[in-house]
């Protein structure tokens, strides 16, 4: 082990507020991993709740580990130095239960790595009852976990506050009856929301799709994903106060869930229904903010639609303190809300059209509409905000060339408007390729090829770049497709996922895909067939297939679905709640 890595975690562990630290023994050691860097990692508000969650467990100490950033990572590797906990530098491979928090696609190369800098079978399959137990939650998790179905013996579909209890529960009771480790995976199968892959068959047909997905004996053939209902009963914000982080704020969340119906959107699918936190609890939270002297950061689908924006914003600068927020909609979002934002010193407004022009606005559902993007800029603009962003994505369903020249005319007429309106900063466009997700109404789509992704990059930046003060940011098509193929993968992928990791990671996945005789183009290119069953078709997160498939077709029609009302019981995520709390 190199002591100098030691020492580094030492001192960062020395510079926290609110870290739990137990003495050996007595405890199950649990080894919390954010597959990312500690700078990234203490901005995610998961690591924080869960942490705290565990923590306040009797019988568990959860530790926290992350990926060493790029200077000290070639030392471990150096030096064959595991990765180790921040609180006491305990090597991985000696906690108990090792639980991934992953939340994108592209840090899978990362879970894979991490594992095997410390000495962990990557394999489930091998791992005997000396080994650490490997779970995995988040958003990925939820959404499709079979990319990692052969390294992750349980998977927490849903929220964790809802999962974690009853998991954890489970796992000790296991324990203390001494029962081996095929016995244990069976215990925690029959939690709700907790999947096992290994006891899951897939049975593929001759072409490579999946023939039949079924489940061993006893074991829930469909996995329901498991979320909280009444939030302030779950207090969300930041434990661990540290200066080291991506965004440097206290974080506190105020809702969860967006109900607004977006169509490429997997989490205002998979995070419904919407619930919101009461102002009292928050202003509570705030209150308890303030020793620290942080920035407020609001955490949210979007923080505009909170009900009581306005008065939370009133109440975060009463108490002296400034603020910030994940997102905002531009068709909710108030003058009051502007103004705190600008009285915080925001310099840049950013808003999320996500489409240039009206017809494709209507395809994915977004509701926003040109009104909203001037009167944002007006707000801005008289508030002194000097610079604007756009969110725009590209290579969508059913996208024609004019929808891209829709986005360049967008551009130029919100630049002109800010010089109309005094507003002399930069509008920035962040261009993003389209990657269809899993339990989204586009989900059955391919993703858009690189040539034309390429092509559309060249087509915004030329005739972009002849307008001053318009910048173009554009995601690597490389790194999308990468994306697009981990989203919508089946648990074939955990092969060549494995053996990529060893290299040159992302990169190294579709040449890795071809060694193992699997196609890149099944999982981007090739529109699936309807009554296909996909991956995911296992997981249930309260809606069905057929509800899906309906909202694609309104998506080829133009049509407009409005988005989440009380009594609503079109997608069935409330009534299946209603059914499983009846029960």
């Amino acid at each position: 082990m190199d002591h100098r890595l030691k020492s580094s975690l030492q001192e960062r562990f020395a510079r926290e507020r609110g870290s739990y630290r137990y003495p050996a023994g007595g405890r199950t050691r649990f080894a919390l991993v954010y597959p990312n860097t500690y700078f990234v990692g203490m901005s995610n508000l998961g690591i924080h709740i869960i942490y705290d969650l565990l923590n306040r467990r009797g019988d568990t100490a959860c530790e926290r580990v992350f990926l060493p950033d790029r200077t000290e990572l070639p030392r471990y590797e150096r030096t064959q130095t595991p990765m180790m906990s921040v609180e006491t530098q305990t090597p991985l491979a000696d906690f108990a239960v090792i639980g991934f928090a992953i939340s994108f696609e592209m840090d899978y190369f990362h879970v894979v790595k991490m594992l095997a800098l410390s000495h962990v079978r990557l394999r489930a399959s091998e791992r005997t009852a000396r080994d650490p137990l490997i779970i995995a939650g988040g958003p990925c998790a939820t959404f499709n976990p079979e990319p990692l179905a052969e390294i992750v013996d349980a998977f927490v579909i849903g929220e964790g506050e809802a999962v974690m209890p009853a998991l954890m529960d489970a796992y000790h009771e296991g324990v203390r009856q001494g029962t081996d480790r095929a016995a244990l995976l069976r215990r925690l199968a029959r939690v709700p929301g907790v999947y096992v892959p290994a006891l899951y068959r897939v049975d593929y047909d001759a072409a490579g799709r999946i023939a039949a997905l079924s489940s061993e004996g006893e074991i829930p053939q469909t996995i329901a994903r498991q979320w909280v209902e009444d939030l302030d009963a779950h207090p969300a914000h930041t434990v661990v106060v540290t200066e080291d982080t991506e965004f440097n704020l206290y974080l506190i969340e105020t809702a969860r869930g967006c109900g607004r119906h977006c169509r490429f959107c997997m989490a205002g699918y998979c995070f419904r229904r919407p619930r919101n936190r009461s102002l009292a609890v928050i202003e509570e939270e705030v209150r308890a903010a303030l020793p620290y002297g942080k920035k407020i950061g609001l955490m949210g689908a979007a923080i505009s639609d909170y009900p009581e924006i306005d008065e939370l914003c009133r109440s975060i600068l009463g108490e002296g303190l400034s603020m910030s927020v994940a997102s905002f909609r531009a068709d909710s979002v108030t003058k009051e809300l502007v103004e705190a934002l600008a009285a915080s010193g925001l310099q840049t407004l950013t808003l999320a059209p996500e489409a240039g022009s009206a017809r494709m606005r209507a395809v994915i559902n977004k509701g926003i509409e040109e009104h909203h993007l001037f009167t944002a800029i007006d707000l801005g603009a008289a508030a002194h905000i000097p610079n604007f962003k756009l969110y725009i994505m590209v290579g969508l369903p059913f996208e024609e060339d004019a929808d891209i020249a829709a986005i360049i005319d967008l551009a130029e007429r919100l630049r002109r408007y800010m010089d109309e309106r005094g507003s002399r900063g930069t509008l920035t466009l962040s261009v993003n390729p389209f990657v269809p997700k899993p339990f989204t109404p586009f989900q059955w789509m391919p993703m858009a090829s690189k040539k034309r992704l390429d092509a559309v990059m060249k087509t915004l930046t030329q005739a972009l770049r002849r307008t001053k003060k318009i910048v173009v940011n554009f995601e690597s098509p490389k790194e999308a497709l990468v994306q697009a193929i981990l989203a919508r993968g089946d648990r074939r992928l955990s092969l060549p996922l494995m053996r990529a990791a060893a290299g040159r990671g992302a990169k190294d996945l579709v040449p890795e895909m071809r060694d193992a005789g699997l196609s890149p183009d099944d999982y981007l290119t090739r529109e699936w067939a309807e009554d296909e069953i996909l991956p995911w078709e296992h997981l249930d997160m309260g809606f069905t297939k057929h509800y899906l498939r309906q909202e694609y077709e309104r998506a080829e029609s133009l049509k407009a679905t409005l988005g989440c009302f009380d009594g609503c019981t079109r997608c069935g995520v409330c009534r299946a709640n209603k059914e499983r709390t009846n029960a």
